[in-house]
């Protein structure tokens, strides 16, 4: 059995620990929000907070997981950060097929976590993980320092 907390809920599991923690978010706990994409850590579709860091949850074993925090793009509004990046993207319009949108929307939730006032190279450095197929990466990068800029995080 499995322990992980996610979204602030604890889940016992029956998975095999070696399960990469995206099956076990889609699969036995039908969080969809989080997306399959190349299941190689490389195009970013499955970014997760793992203690607020940005990982890829297609190539963590949930075993990796235990005793660690976990936020998922259901949950991301509830904090501060995560509200104005969510904003942010509605504001701007951000996603266009919006199928790496929440991996786009973890990525930079973290790092306004860690970086208040990012400058356009620390922004395309913390997103450079993140693949976008319809290539919008100017508004991604608009509204990551629209978000930096709302009043939810100016104090």
């Amino acid at each position: 059995m499995i322990s992980l907390t996610i979204n602030g809920v604890e889940h016992a599991l029956d998975v095999d620990p070696t399960t990469p923690l995206l099956w076990v978010l889609r699969d036995a706990l039908n969080m969809t929000g989080t997306k399959f994409g190349c299941g190689k850590a490389l195009c970013g579709a499955c970014t997760v907070h793992v203690d607020g860091a940005a990982l890829r949850s297609c190539a963590l074993p949930v075993a990796a997981a235990v005793g660690r925090k976990i936020t998922t793009i259901e949950a991301i509004g509830k904090t501060a950060v995560g509200k104005a990046v969510q904003e942010a993207w509605l504001a701007l319009d951000v996603p266009q097929c919006g199928y790496c949108q929440s991996g786009q929307i973890m990525s930079a939730a973290a790092l306004l976590s860690q970086t208040k006032r990012p400058t356009d190279a620390q922004i395309d450095a913390a997103m450079s993980g993140n693949i976008c197929r319809c290539g919008i990466y100017s508004r991604i990068r608009a509204a990551i320092h629209h978000a930096a800029a709302s009043e939810e995080l100016r104090s």
